[in-house]
C-alpha cells in the first residue's frame, strides 16, 4: 500500500484532532452566473446606465450633425469717426461719453463768426451781380430801341434822298431847255449831295448803333457767369456755415469723446468715434464647413456678456473671400516651405429683432447655425 495512504489515515486517526472531510464531501465554488444572479440589482444598474449612456451619445450625434458652431465670432458694426470739416474753435459738446443719440442730433458746435461774414459777403456779390445783369439788360432794351430810332432816319433819309435826287432830275433837265436858272438848278442839285450825305451818316448810325448790342449781350453772359460763380460762392459759404453744427448722421452711441469746449478742431480731426446702434455678427467658420451654409438658415446666437439669454438671427450672406485674402499682408503661399491651413472665411449673421440690450462692437458670440 501506498506510504501516503498509511500517513493519510494515520493522520485520520490522531486523537483529539477533527477528520478532514473527503473530496466528495467539500462545498462547490458558485459560478460566474450564479455570482450575477447574486448580485442582480448591481448588474441591472451597470446595465442601465450604459444603455443610457449610449442613447445620450447617440441623440447628441444625430442632434450635432444638425447644427454647426464656432466661437470665433463677434459683434460688428459700421463705426464712423466724427471729425470737424473746417478750422474753428469748438464752442459746445453738449453729448457726453456713452450717451445714446438720435438721427440728428447736435454732438459739437464750432464757431460761426467767420463763416456767417462770408455768408453775408457772398449774399451782397450776388446781390451786386443781380443788379450789373439787371443794368446791362436795361440798356440792351435801350440799345435795340435805339436800332430802331436808327433804322427809322436811315428810312428817313432815304425817302429824303430819293426826293431830292427826283428834284435834281427834273431840274437839270428844265435846264437843259431853259426853263430855270443854272442857280436854281445848283440848288437842287446841292440839296441832293446834302440829301445823300444824310442818308449815308444815317446808315451809318444804324449799323454801328446794330453792332453795340452784340457788345452788350456779350456783356450780359459775363455778368451772367459772374453771378452764377457769386451763387456758387454764396452756396459754399453757407454750407460751411452749416458744417459749424456737427449732427450725429444715425442713432447710436457717442464713444471715445475728445472734444471739449475751447478746443481749437482742425479740419480732419477726430472729434469722437460714433457706434449705431445696427449691429450684426460677422462669425469665421472653418472653410469645410461652408458647404452646409446657405442664407437665410436660423442661427441660435449666445452673447458672452449675457450668458442667460440666447437671441435669434439668421445667416445673412458669405463672404466671397478668406478673411486672410484681404489682410493687410496677405499671405503668399508660392513658396517651397508651404503648410496647409484651415481657413476661416466670414460669414454676416443679423438678428431677427434688434437685441435691447447694449451691445457694441468686438464683444464675443457664440452663433450655432441649424442646419436642417
Amino acid at each position: 500500500m501506498d506510504q501516503r495512504v498509511d500517513d493519510e489515515r494515520r493522520q485520520e486517526t490522531v486523537p483529539g484532532r477533527p477528520a478532514r472531510p473527503s473530496v466528495a464531501e467539500r462545498p462547490r465554488e458558485p459560478s460566474w452566473l450564479d455570482r450575477l444572479r447574486a448580485h442582480r440589482a448591481l448588474v441591472l444598474a451597470i446595465a442601465a446606465i450604459g444603455i443610457a449612456i449610449f442613447v445620450g451619445v447617440t441623440v447628441w450625434w444625430i442632434n450635432a450633425s444638425k447644427y454647426v458652431s464656432t466661437d470665433d465670432a463677434f459683434i460688428d458694426a459700421r463705426t464712423v469717426t466724427i471729425s470737424a470739416q473746417l478750422n474753428a474753435q469748438v464752442v459746445d459738446v453738449p453729448v457726453t461719453d456713452n450717451q445714446f443719440v438720435a438721427a440728428g442730433t447736435v454732438l459739437v458746435r464750432l464757431d460761426p463768426s467767420d463763416f456767417k461774414v462770408q455768408t453775408d459777403q457772398g449774399t451782397a456779390q450776388v446781390d451786386q451781380a443781380q443788379a450789373n445783369i439787371a443794368n446791362l439788360d436795361a440798356q440792351i432794351a435801350a440799345q435795340q430801341a435805339r436800332i430802331e430810332q436808327a433804322d427809322k432816319q436811315a428810312a428817313q433819309a432815304k425817302a429824303a434822298l430819293t426826293f431830292a435826287q427826283q428834284q435834281n432830275d427834273r431840274y437839270q433837265g428844265l435846264l437843259k431847255t431853259g426853263t430855270v436858272t443854272v442857280e436854281q438848278a445848283q440848288q437842287y442839285h446841292s440839296n441832293f449831295l446834302q440829301a445823300q450825305a444824310t442818308y449815308d451818316a444815317a446808315q451809318a448810325n444804324a449799323t454801328a448803333t446794330e453792332k453795340q448790342l452784340p457788345v452788350l449781350q456779350s456783356q450780359a453772359l459775363q455778368a451772367q457767369a459772374q453771378l452764377e460763380q457769386m451763387r456758387a460762392g454764396l452756396e459754399q459759404a453757407k454750407v460751411n456755415l452749416g458744417r459749424t453744427i456737427i449732427t450725429a448722421p444715425v442713432a447710436g452711441y457717442v464713444t471715445q469723446l475728445t472734444a471739449a469746449k475751447g478746443q481749437y478742431a482742425a479740419a480732419g480731426q477726430a472729434l469722437m468715434m460714433f457706434v449705431p446702434r445696427d449691429v450684426w455678427i460677422t462669425a469665421n467658420f472653418k472653410e469645410t464647413q461652408l458647404a452646409s451654409l446657405r442664407p437665410g438658415q436660423p442661427v441660435d446666437i449666445a452673447v458672452d456678456a449675457f450668458p442667460d439669454r440666447t437671441f435669434k438671427g439668421h445667416i445673412d450672406s458669405v463672404q466671397a473671400g478668406s478673411g486672410t485674402a484681404f489682410s493687410l499682408l496677405p499671405a503668399q503661399n508660392a513658396t517651397g516651405n508651404y503648410v496647409k491651413i484651415v481657413q476661416r472665411v466670414p460669414v454676416k449673421i443679423v438678428f431677427d429683432r434688434p437685441p435691447d440690450l447694449l451691445l457694441g462692437p468686438g464683444m464675443s458670440v457664440v452663433p450655432t447655425v441649424r442646419l436642417r
